[in-house]
């Protein structure tokens, strides 16, 4: 049964739609304007008692009967918007022009603030990047941003990138109407909550990355360049940019610094948190775990430098038998030793290979052939 507040609802659109006929124009959806950025609206979808209202909404129309209706919010999904669409938007909403202006640049470091009755939140959102194998070129880790503004009575969220799509997000939250029933702060908490996340399943992909490039370090065949290495230290670095700096938000949120959380959705808050912080205890460890895989291969790179200029040495070192003999003889000298005895020159040979096969076997009971 209709409750009395969709009741209202519908009596508040009905009295919309009589005006505008009066006034000789009817209510138009984003789907419908010509003049806006129609891609860019991904939803717009009105709750009331955390209950998504079935209607298909323009959200100027939509918050001007959310903001007459109790227990009730208005969520705007964009994507990517325009700055003219952004500004419109802006307007109809009552936006500061900084956090607008922010969300249109969108590379912004995770942060909250606070702008009189509505709070800005920025995240980053990640995705890991399936690979068959680990190149010097490899991209591992794919960004992008989500930015939200939320009041008591809307919630704007807005995405930069591919990675973390809300579509199954609004989905899942909508079959839990108890929870949307606390309001704009709950779809808040479901984005942190599905955000961080995917930041413990990339940490976890990651984590099967540096073991497979472990396991080629300390192979036998060593087939583990340093290239591969650092590349993976660069995009751990734009892991980090994404994780770390998301503690002092939540912090923020779980201490009661934003007041407008609800008491009751702060221990779904800590939850989080305790999400976030698992996962930026791994990634820390990772870099240190990078850092001695890199040490441990330079040192192998040096030892085999060494290996090398030993080999190097110990043909040089038998090849000098044959070059002194050459040049002692080369000087042509009247009066030298065997120089006119038939057999000297089989004798020579004789001696210099007999000198060589020594030296070889010292060389290879030495380690350095």
């Amino acid at each position: 049964m209709p409750s009395q507040h969709d009741y209202r609802v519908l009596g508040l659109t009905r009295a919309i739609k009589t005006m505008t006929r009066k006034l000789g124009t009817t209510p138009r959806s984003p789907r419908a304007d010509g003049n806006r950025d129609h891609n860019s609206i991904v939803d717009c979808g009105v709750y009331v008692r955390g209950k998504r209202s079935t209607r298909t909404w323009d959200y100027a129309e939509a918050i001007a009967i959310v903001r007459r209706t109790p227990h009730s919010f208005l969520w705007l999904g964009l994507h990517e918007p325009s700055a003219d669409q952004l500004n419109d938007i802006a307007s109809a909403f009552g936006l500061h022009e900084l956090p607008v202006e922010d969300a249109l640049q969108g590379l912004q470091r995770p942060k909250i603030e606070q702008y009189g009755p509505m709070t800005f939140a920025a995240l980053r959102t990640v995705r890991y990047v399936e690979h068959s194998e680990l190149t010097e070129t490899s991209e591992i880790v794919e960004t992008g941003h989500v930015m939200m503004f939320l009041s008591n009575s809307f919630v704007i969220t807005v995405r930069h990138g591919t990675p973390t799509e809300l579509g199954t997000l609004r989905s899942d939250l909508e079959a839990k109407p108890e929870l949307l029933e606390q309001g704009t702060w709950a779809v808040a908490h479901g984005i942190y909550d599905r955000i961080v996340d995917s930041y413990v399943d990339v940490a976890a992909a990651i984590e099967g990355d540096i073991d497979v490039l472990e396991d080629m370090v300390f192979s036998r065949e060593r087939q583990g360049p340093i290239q591969r290495i650092y590349q993976l230290k660069r995009e751990l670095v734009e892991f980090k940019r994404a994780v770390l700096p998301l503690q002092r938000p939540i912090i923020d949120i779980v201490s009661g610094q934003i007041p407008e959380v609800p008491p009751e959705l702060r221990k779904y808050f800590r939850d989080v948190n305790d999400h976030l912080i698992r996962t930026v205890d791994q990634v820390q460890s990772f870099d240190d775990l990078l850092n001695s895989i890199l040490q441990a291969r330079l040192a192998q790179v040096s030892v085999e430098q060494n290996d090398d200029m030993r080999k190097i040495a110990a043909w040089a070192g038998i090849a000098a038998v044959w070059t002194a003999v050459a040049g002692i003889y080369g000087m042509n000298f009247e009066f030298m030793p065997e120089l006119h005895w038939k057999g000297s020159y089989p004798t020579v040979i004789v001696v210099c290979l007999l000198a060589s096969i020594v030296l070889y076997r010292q060389f290879r009971k030495s380690g350095w052939l």
